[in-house]
């Protein structure tokens, strides 16, 4: 901090800013919603049945694009009920389905904190200048001209 400066009234860095960021996302990357997330993706990675599954799904997907280009419709739609089939199938699959929870908690918690930090912001911007939290209104700061007279 420069002489003269206070905590609350210090303006830090875009860097600083940046290492924070990146220090929570140590702390995130750690955390428990991460952790299932990588034991979910190594499963899914030694599933054979998933492999396969997912093997056939870009198979067909290529396929249908391939048909679409050449505009066989009837084999295009045939090949979209086989994907749809395909993914059903591999959608049942326990390992997938707790994979896909597992994103959705990692995009939750990311979320969480996104709410906190843009709320946390608003709150202080707010009270910083004699604002009003129950309405959200901000309030009417002098200008630095003002300040002198």
């Amino acid at each position: 901090m420069n002489s003269g400066e206070t905590a609350a009234t210090r303006t830090v860095t875009k860097k600083e800013i940046m290492d924070k960021a990146r220090e929570l996302a140590d702390l995130i990357a750690q955390s428990e919603e991460v952790e299932f997330y990588r034991r979910a993706e190594q499963q899914i990675k030694r599933s054979q049945k998933v492999q396969s599954l997912i093997a056939q799904l870009k198979r067909t997907q290529k396929e249908l694009v391939h048909a679409k280009q050449l505009q066989k419709h009837q084999l295009a739609a045939q090949l979209e009920e086989k994907l749809e089939r395909l993914q059903d199938e591999l959608d049942e699959i326990p390992i997938v389905v707790e994979f896909k929870e597992s994103q959705l908690e990692i995009n939750d918690l990311l979320q969480l904190v996104t709410n906190v930090i843009s709320n946390t912001i608003t709150e202080k911007i707010i009270l910083s200048t004699g604002g009003n939290l129950l309405t959200g209104e901000t309030g009417l700061m002098p200008l630095d001209d003002e300040e002198k007279n």
